[in-house]
């Protein structure tokens, strides 16, 4: 009888972990996610702001294709949406341009399509960063297909 008795006594003392030792436990799950966090959305971030302009040369790719066969680029009117399907009074359109609808940029804001566009012979194509507004700065800054960023 003894011998058990010793044996529960043992286990009593090993049975669970200590409030002290959760505690220290949590204080460095906390230390390293304040300290690694902010560079894990860092690049969360960044990874946004290269899929817009991956997106938007995709575009362009797509709009150099519809201009050959058509000889014109889509209106404003008509959209990015040209290039999936066909405008009524477009000849020679041979899309599908793009696989797939037109997806809306990383932040689900669509892309604003401009044609003529402000910036030279070509249609200017925007997203409007984090934001979803015109201008702005860091995540917010517009990501524009005229100038190479």
């Amino acid at each position: 009888m003894t011998r058990r008795k010793d044996k529960q006594t043992q286990l009593d003392g090993q049975a669970g972990i200590t409030l002290i030792e959760m505690l220290v436990v949590m204080t460095i799950i906390a230390l390293f996610l304040a300290v690694v966090g902010p560079k894990v959305l860092g690049y969360a971030d960044k990874a946004r702001v290269t899929a817009a302009q991956d997106q938007i040369n995709s575009f362009e790719t797509a709009l150099s294709a519809y201009h050959l066969d058509t000889g014109v680029f889509p209106t404003t009117e008509q959209g990015l949406q040209a290039l999936r399907v066909k405008p009524a009074d477009v000849e020679r359109w041979a899309g599908p341009y793009l696989p797939k609808d037109v997806p809306k940029d990383p932040w689900l804001h669509s892309y604003v399509y401009k044609y003529p566009g402000d910036h030279g012979d070509e249609p200017d194509i925007t997203s409007y960063g984090a934001d979803g507004e015109v201008g702005g700065d860091g995540l917010n800054a517009d990501i524009v297909s005229w100038k190479n960023q």
